[in-house]
């Protein structure tokens, strides 16, 4: 029994090791987080099953307190009712404690009841799953039979490789370092362009911009292996995909600004902004860096991250900075401004309709009076965002 039932190479345990670390992932990428937490999927019982005995097995979460822990993270983040975030913690603390952090709010009742709605409560749950202890001691057991006493260390990975990738990394990194898409409130970023290692999961920044979709990857370059699994579960009939990120659809021939327009840009908002920085901004600072001497010129590359970010993320310090290079290009102070005056208006999309679409034609109008090319081709091409397919 000393190699256990298998009797494996060195390779075949890190092997093994590996395959149950993504086995854990993929449990708590598809079913916790994209499932249970966001409901962007459904998934087959069986299928919904077998991930909720692994995770009880390979980590104890209990579904309810995860769901209510991550729910609670999206409502209140970046803020000090946010249970594990690195810009009120510091990212020392999430990174090297996030398994404290999750454990310490998941135990507190009012926010397992508030935010855990909706999770499972069968039998199994309330009689067996609720008894984490249990599972994991079943899982060393287990390791210890299949695999010897190097069993016991392939256990020991898998007890920590979710409270430090998930918990830690995830948690931690992917609100401190990183590229963003979108400039969504918060400071999610995505670790890495391929989603592999943590499920999909490293395109943090993404999912907080589309918190509902089941589909993380959003530009051609990127690779969310969770999304891959999802698309061959919903082939064979185990899953049914229930919401993923909008795409935006531009009629090139559209020019009349109705409620279509206003409905596709406000949905669209993250993608607008996100294209207002490409083709409106980013040029014009460019022009600006190449008019400018030589002082100026490196005052504004060093500004650019600046002007790209959310306003509401900058602090104090930055944004006099900001406001210190602004005053000395009017054009750029124009596009920025522009900027603001576009996201005031899906802001107010509880106004009436009437109302909303005031708002963004006087956008468009203000834009292409402003004599700023980029500008004005951007208002034109806002245009024709509609909600209507394109004919086949």
């Amino acid at each position: 029994m000393y190699d256990g039932i298998l009797h494996f190479s060195l390779w075949g345990y890190v092997g093994a090791a590996l395959i149950f670390t993504h086995l854990t992932i993929a449990s708590v990428t598809i079913y916790l987080h994209r499932h249970q937490a966001h409901r962007a999927l459904e998934l087959h019982p069986a299928v919904s099953h077998v991930f909720r005995f692994w995770l009880w097995l390979s980590t104890g979460m209990v579904t309810r307190e995860w769901i209510a822990v991550h729910r609670k993270h999206h409502a209140k983040c970046e803020t000090p009712d946010d249970p594990h975030s690195p810009q009120v913690l510091g990212i020392r603390k999430v990174l090297w404690q996030g398994a404290e952090l999750y454990k310490f709010a998941s135990k507190n009742k009012e926010i397992s009841e508030h935010y855990g709605r909706g999770a499972p409560d069968d039998w199994m749950e309330r009689h067996i799953y609720r008894h984490e202890g249990k599972g994991i001691l079943l899982m060393f057991l287990l390791d210890l039979l299949l695999f010897g006493v190097a069993g016991i260390t392939i256990w020991a990975v898998q007890m920590i490789w979710i409270p430090f990738f998930a918990a830690g990394v995830i948690n931690g990194i992917g609100h401190w370092r990183g590229y963003r898409n979108y400039e969504c409130a918060d400071a999610a970023t995505n670790i890495s362009p391929w989603g592999i290692l943590i499920g999909g999961e490293e395109l943090h920044n993404n999912h907080h911009a589309f918190p509902s979709s089941a589909k993380l990857s959003s530009k051609p370059w990127e690779f969310d292996i969770g999304w891959m699994y999802i698309r061959l579960f919903e082939i064979v009939g185990l899953a049914r995909v229930k919401k993923v990120a909008p795409t935006p659809v531009i009629d090139a021939e559209k020019q009349a600004i109705d409620m279509d327009t206003v409905r596709a840009v406000i949905i669209n908002r993250l993608h607008v902004t996100a294209r207002y920085a490409k083709e409106v901004l980013l040029p014009v600072l460019k022009e600006e860096i190449h008019r400018a001497d030589a002082s100026f010129s490196a005052l504004l590359k060093k500004t650019r991250g600046l002007m790209v970010r959310e306003a509401t993320l900058l602090d104090d310090k930055a944004q006099l900075k900001l406001d210190s290079v602004l005053s000395r290009s009017q054009v750029l102070k124009t596009v920025i401004l522009q900027r603001q005056h576009l996201q005031a208006v899906w802001a107010r999309s509880a106004a009436s309709h009437e109302h909303l679409l005031q708002s963004l034609q006087d956008w468009c109008a203000q834009a292409e009076a402003t004599g700023i090319k980029a500008l004005q081709d951007f208002a034109q091409a806002l245009r024709g965002y509609t909600l209507q397919s394109h004919p086949v």
